[in-house]
């Protein structure tokens, strides 16, 4: 969670700020239980919402019974007239409930690759960009060549914060954000056990696009109240570069430039 934050901070350079004003920490009781929490091999069961509350426990928190090793991204769905791709892929993505206006061709590939996005380590709110995600297994047609924009947001959350409120907030403004175009993939965690950090990343077909977010209504309140939600909270921003006579993608340093269109 923290969508508002991600885009919001797109054009600033990188953060971290103490808050002072209480919201509640994801290793506080919550109301929830922890029966969503798949023991086999450490995945969390996908029938849940990512956008939803995540249903855990100061008790799953402090002990978790497994690692989480699998969370799915959550794909903006394509624009109507592509319709909806069909994977064989046992862990399926997440879909956004709004369509994209339109998407190029190098990022129709890539949208393609992504369903099968998901962390390369359970520590991956701790190492790099490029060690925390599977980038080396994603595959694209090699006469294709592109940028796209990466923001990566790592945060701990205050104690006593009321979540509610802000993931409602943060599931308008993602569904706003993918209905004006340009978000490819949001993708977030849950707080590792022992010291509550955590990330969230979005893929956009370019800076452009992320930046115009910034004014949209459903984001400006989400920022409202994600502002004194998080005790700590670092942006970094990436490009991932496809090129062409190559199949793979590599993360890169965002430089200042414009990325993608």
């Amino acid at each position: 969670m923290g969508f508002a934050l991600i885009h919001s901070h797109a054009v600033s350079s990188e953060s971290q700020h103490p808050l002072d004003i209480g919201l509640v920490t994801d290793d506080t009781e919550s109301e929830h239980g922890s029966d969503d929490l798949d023991v086999n091999l450490g995945a969390i069961n996908t029938e849940r919402d990512p956008h939803e509350l995540p249903t855990f426990n100061s008790k799953s928190l402090t002990k978790p019974p497994c690692t989480v090793l699998y969370l799915p991204p959550l794909l903006s769905s394509l624009p109507h007239e592509l319709g909806v791709l069909h994977t064989s892929l046992k862990q399926q993505p997440k879909l956004s409930e709004t369509h994209l206006p339109d998407i190029d061709p190098a990022s129709l590939s890539l949208h393609k690759a992504l369903h099968n996005f998901h962390p390369a380590t359970p520590y991956y709110a701790e190492v790099p960009y490029d060690e925390a995600f599977n980038w080396t297994e994603l595959e694209l047609p090699e006469d294709e060549e592109r940028e796209w924009y990466c923001v990566v947001f790592r945060s701990k959350r205050l104690p006593g914060s009321d979540s509610g409120p802000l993931y409602a907030a943060d599931k308008l403004a993602h569904e706003e954000a993918v209905l004006n175009g340009g978000l490819i993939m949001y993708w977030y965690g849950v707080p590792d056990p022992e010291t509550g950090m955590n990330l969230a990343t979005c893929i956009w077909q370019s800076r452009k696009h992320a930046v115009a977010a910034n004014s949209r209504p459903h984001h400006i309140r989400a920022m409202t109240l994600a502002a004194a939600s998080y005790e700590i909270y670092t942006l970094e921003r990436y490009k991932l570069r496809k090129l062409r006579g190559e199949r793979g993608v590599t993360i890169e340093p965002f430089d200042g430039t414009e990325v993608g269109w």
